[in-house]
């Protein structure tokens, strides 16, 4: 009968005799898998447990010296996170007749979960990974050739929970308990086990390629004649069936055939550095996936396998000193290929650090351990590899550039969710206009599992063949790690050139790959701009307690280097050293944190435990390094020590300060906050400069409050203007003139410079929204278009003056948003500028709501603009098309901009990312309550800012940049005692376009000898202009990897160098600088 006529039910026909896990594994194909079946015979196999206690993971040392108890297979072992050390034995029987003599024997052990394999010596050999699924790895090789007598001793360390964690239905199972399948020894089948391979492919080639194609209609044949021919523990039909699968594909390998399109496969194996389980976690995950590449890389030479999160090489460095050697020589036989630039795969849409640098740094570092002999830049790194991050910066083009990465690669951007973006190979152009060359996997995965579908895909949904004909892919099982397994390698070999399909494939090196295709390719598409992920918006805002540790952590670290370096340059301490090792740390810590599920808010409830722990870390210790530099900058605290305020930022400062008891002045107290603190004016206090604090302050414009009834006109949710005649506070002072009603909302606020009202006419400002939050998918990540349809006010409480200024006026307001969940909000205007800020506690316990906060604005514009990493991006206020909508939910960092020619306002925060501005609306995103993976996410005590700011001009006219920055860089107070008698600038910029944002010591410091500190200057030009810097020592450039490069140039006053920027560039310099503290 013609094969034609029942297609469908013939490929159901072999898809039955390949499913190891139907109800015909006693007659199909399984049965040939293993000559000796598998035996827990006690007399050949004995097995020992010890269940360590309260969850620890223990090392090998002290798992050897523990009590093992008898263990047998149906035993459960629990609850989740548990670590299981078992201790096997297994002894093959005298008899000479045995079945295992001579033969291969494997042990096999399978409890649906991760082990780890090590030798009796303590060296881990192997990871296995149990269960029913194509990730399923449970079987390592004892001996190639049995005899009569042999014993074997090992360890095996199981952790008690699956490659992809504990979460099972949008949960965490914290209570699971795993059962003990498999522990035996078997006698593989290799010949069984090959005919699976060549039967498997012949099987996709079937369901993933047209029917209309002769391969197609070839492999039906072939793999239908095969399962006829096949007999249940009949090895003479097994053999004929076999080469019948192998004489199938030889005769359709070309080794000479030159293919339109070349396929560069690399195996990958991505880690989740913490997601559905804890990083302790991740540290064994990172050990077995690549102990096991290791196995493969050992026979199989071609194969090469790449990985890119420097923390991961640290924790097996660590922890795994064996196979961190096999990975340094296998980096040498150009096998284990270091690639990336990140500590750890970040967030990098979601730009929710200031300063990225140290990451390169810190990666670079320590993936030089591993690539001792790629000869290339950053110790093998030509290519940045981000392969799960949720969108990419506009500037991440140049941040590479500059970390000698020309070449850029990850797949994230299929998952777009509107739009398909339109390009696989392009040149991807930063904001400077720097630009790498980009390639995205075609195949749309980082966990290719090598079936000719995925390699078929490879080529036809590369949308730029036009312009070049080669792909990657990467293959192997990831996000809960694992990696390749030996089928992937065999079928790769069995496709690698076959006659029918429409490309070769061949092993690479990334960095190869890219070389060969910057060679060949030519007249690529130019993409400018973000690489803006249409997707996983809601990690904007989702566990903001997580992102605001991470805001004040980063802000912390950087003071610390400037204050640092200053302790070194006129510090009165000769003991004081900078604090180097120590430093780096806690920025580790800090980087940790930065993984792509961690900082976004989309890992488990444990993940945030630790990553609390670490945070509470970099505060306590960074503020002792803080407290250390001040008191060796300050001298001894002697009576005549002066309470001193010091600006950090590059631009001068005006701001009322809160003084605690150590810092406050004897007399002349302007105003006493309602807390007791003593209130104190700052004025034009220059960029970098330090002063004492006057308490004789003049000449400012004192903040005043008056109460009065009046009529307020607003709109309500139904389209229609309410009057109401109700109490309302007018708050004043030099900048601004603001009406709030007895509800907290913002009824008028005019800009006194260029009398312009700043909120929209009937509308009010600083309204509480909340939306219903039910995504399609992905809880923790998804926040979806419709969600703005959705949404009502919150239920406003009544407003009270705190404070009266003459410094400061506050008025306090309380909402309660339900019987759980509150909002505590103190409205806050100061003498020292036009801000009028949000001091904002929230006690919040809803569930799968959005809290939103509101100001309809009198600006019309059709572009916001949002702050990136070392710049801005701007992007529509409509959805005319289809890309625009896809943008409903955008990030920023600091600060949204909306203005017109001549006037605009400008939404700043200490600690938010999402906003939503849409026409004249402006909207940030406060809060989530997701439940899925976290079901506790967000269910806290939060406590943040944000302000309201109207400028004059539009947004590159004003001040909005520098004033976020100093919403966020706050004034440091110390008690300093000699080098504060009058006013001191320690650095100086003099364009206001150029921001110094990075003062440290470099990593590796010349000149100490001489008594030259080492320090680096990091600038940016932030406005999209140009500019000129000048420094007054000599100095070279350097890359962020602070590599020296050129000299600067000297000026034409001979002295001074000049350093010029272009448009959003970024300027690494460094200054050998002379000391003025005292010698030892």
């Amino acid at each position: 009968m013609s094969l034609q006529k029942h297609y469908d039910i013939t490929v159901r026909r072999l898809t039955i005799f390949s499913d190891f896990n139907s109800q015909f594994r006693d007659v199909n194909l399984a049965t040939a898998q293993w000559s000796v079946p598998v035996s827990d015979d006690p007399r050949i196999v004995s097995v020992g447990a010890y269940v360590v206690p309260n969850g620890a993971r223990i090392r090998f040392a002290d798992a050897v010296k523990a009590n093992y108890k008898p263990a047998h297979v149906n035993d459960a072992f629990g609850p989740s996170l548990t670590t299981v050390w078992f201790k096997v034995n297994v002894a093959i029987p005298r008899d000479q007749g045995n079945v295992y003599n001579g033969k291969e024997v494997a042990f096999l052990f399978d409890a649906s979960n991760e082990a780890m394999v090590w030798t009796k010596e303590g060296i881990p050999v192997t990871g296995l990974t149990g269960g029913t699924g194509d990730d399923r790895h449970v079987d390592f090789t004892l001996t190639k050739s049995a005899n009569p007598g042999d014993k074997f001793e090992f360890y095996l360390e199981m952790a008690c929970n699956n490659r992809m964690g504990i979460v099972y239905d949008g949960a965490p199972d914290y209570n699971r308990y795993w059962t003990l399948n498999t522990a035996g020894i078997a006698v593989p089948n290799r010949n069984g086990q090959l005919l699976k391979v060549y039967f498997d492919v012949m099987l996709q080639l079937i369901k993933d390629t047209p029917r209309e194609w002769q391969i197609n209609s070839d492999a039906l044949y072939y793999a239908n004649k095969i399962v006829n021919i096949f007999r249940p523990h009949d090895g003479e039909a097994l053999q004929k069936a076999l080469g019948v699968a192998v004489k199938f594909f030889e005769d359709r390998r070309n080794p000479a055939r030159k293919p339109n399109h070349e396929i560069y496969a690399i195996g990958n194996c991505h880690i989740d550095t913490a997601w559905l389980w804890p990083y302790d976690e991740t540290k064994r995950k990172a050990g077995r996936s690549w102990a096991r590449q290791i196995m493969l890389m050992k026979s199989n030479p071609n194969f090469t396998f790449t990985a890119s999160q420097a923390q991961q090489y640290e924790w097996v460095e660590q922890l795994y000193p064996t196979i961190f050697k096999d990975m340094q020589e296998f980096a040498e036989r150009g096998q284990f290929l270091p690639a990336g630039g990140t500590w750890a795969v970040l967030i990098w849409v979601c730009e929710f650090f200031d300063n990225p640098l140290p990451i390169a740094i810190f990666a670079a570092r320590d993936i030089s351990k591993v690539a001792l002999a790629n000869d290339v830049q950053c110790s093998g790194c030509l290519v940045w590899k981000s392969l799960d991050t949720f969108g990419y910066s506009s500037q991440l083009p140049q941040i590479s550039n500059s970390a000698g990465m020309k070449f850029f690669f990850t797949q994230k951007i299929s998952w777009n969710n509107i739009n398909k973006f339109p390009h696989t190979t392009f040149m991807w152009a930063g904001l400077d206009n720097s630009e790498v060359l980009t390639h995205f996997a075609a195949s749309e995965t980082y966990q290719g599992m090598c079936t000719p579908g995925e390699l078929v895909k490879t080529v036809h949904n590369n949308k730029d063949k036009t312009y070049a004909n080669k792909s990657i892919y990467l293959f192997g099982h990831g996000d809960g790690g694992g990696g390749a397994l030996p089928a992937m390698l065999d079928r790769l070999d069995i496709l690698s050139n076959i006659e029918g399909l429409p490309a070769s494939v061949q092993f690479c090196d990334p960095a190869a790959f890219y070389k060969t295709l910057e060679g060949s390719c030519h007249a690529l598409t130019r993409w400018k701009g973000e690489l803006y992920f249409e997707l996983h918006r809601g990690t904007y805002t989702t566990h903001a307690r997580i992102k605001k540790f991470n805001r004040d952590s980063e802000n912390l670290l950087r003071e610390i280097e400037y204050l640092s370096v200053l302790a070194l340059l006129m510090g009165n301490s000769t003991s004081f050293e900078y604090p180097t090792q120590e430093l780096s740390r806690i920025w580790k810590l800090v980087l940790l944190n930065q993984f792509h599920d961690v900082l976004p808010g989309s890992s488990i409830g444990l993940v945030y435990e630790d990553a609390t722990k670490f945070y509470l870390d970099v505060a306590f210790n960074g503020l002792k390094l803080k407290e250390l530099a001040l008191a060796a900058l300050g001298g001894a605290q002697t009576i005549s020590a002066v309470a001193t305020v010091l600006n950090v930022t590059s631009w001068p400062l005006n701001c009322v300060l809160e003084l605690d008891a150590s810092h406050s002045l004897i007399s002349n107290e302007l105003q006493v906050s309602a807390d007791g603190k003593q209130l104190c004016f700052v004025q034009s206090l220059p960029g970098m400069a330090a002063s004492p604090l006057n308490p004789t302050t003049m000449g400012f414009i004192p903040v005043t409050v008056k109460k009065e009834i009046q009529e307020i006109n607003h709109m309500n949710s139904d389209g229609f203007l309410n009057l109401e005649i109700m109490e309302v506070y007018h708050v004043e002072n030099g900048f601004i003139r603001v009406t709030v009603d007895r509800h907290g909302r913002i009824c008028s606020l005019i800009h006194k410079e260029t009398n312009r009202e700043s909120i929209a006419r009937d509308q009010l400002g600083n309204v509480f929204k909340i939306f219903e939050d039910m995504p399609t998918a992905w809880d923790a990540w998804d926040v979806e278009v419709y969600h703005l349809q959705k949404g009502f006010n919150v239920p406003v409480g009544t407003l009270s003056i705190k404070e009266e200024g003459p410094l400061r006026v506050v008025l306090a307001v309380r909402h309660n948003i339900s019987p759980k969940s509150w909002i505590l909000q103190n409205i806050v205007v100061t003498a020292a500028n036009g801000l009028i800020d949000f001091d904002t506690t929230v006690e919040w316990h809803e569930t799968h709501q959005i809290l939103k906060i509101e100001f309809p604005v009198n600006v019309m514009s059709d572009i916001a603009t949002y702050e990136t990493q070392f710049g801005y991006i701007q992007r529509p206020t409509h959805y005319n098309t289809s890309w625009d909508l896809a943008r409903f939910e955008v990030v920023g960092h600091r600060f949204a901009d909306l203005s017109e020619y001549g006037f605009g306002t400008a939404l700043l925060n200490d600690c938010k990312y999402g906003y939503s501005t849409k026409g004249n609306v402006m909207r940030m995103s406060l809060l989530r309550a997701p439940t899925d993976p976290d079901p506790d996410a967000d269910r806290e005590t939060h406590h943040f800012k944000y302000a309201f700011y109207a400028h004059k001009g539009s947004f590159l006219e004003s001040n909005v940049i520098e004033t976020a920055y100093q919403y966020n860089v706050k004034p440091t107070l110390c008690l300093a005692n000699s080098w504060t008698s009058g006013m001191d600038q320690f650095f100086a910029v003099n364009s206001r376009n150029l921001v110094l944002d990075t003062i440290k010591q470099a990593e590796d410091p010349r000149g100490a000898e001489d008594g030259l500190l080492d320090v680096v200057l990091r600038l940016y030009e932030t406005y999209g202009g140009r500019g000129e810097a000048t420094i007054n020592r000599k100095a070279n450039f350097c890359n962020i990897l602070e590599d020296l490069g050129a000299d600067v140039n000297l000026a034409a006053d001979g002295r001074s160098l000049k350093v010029s920027f272009t448009p959003f560039k970024l300027v690494s310099i460094r200054c050998l600088v002379e000391s003025r503290r005292p010698r030892m």
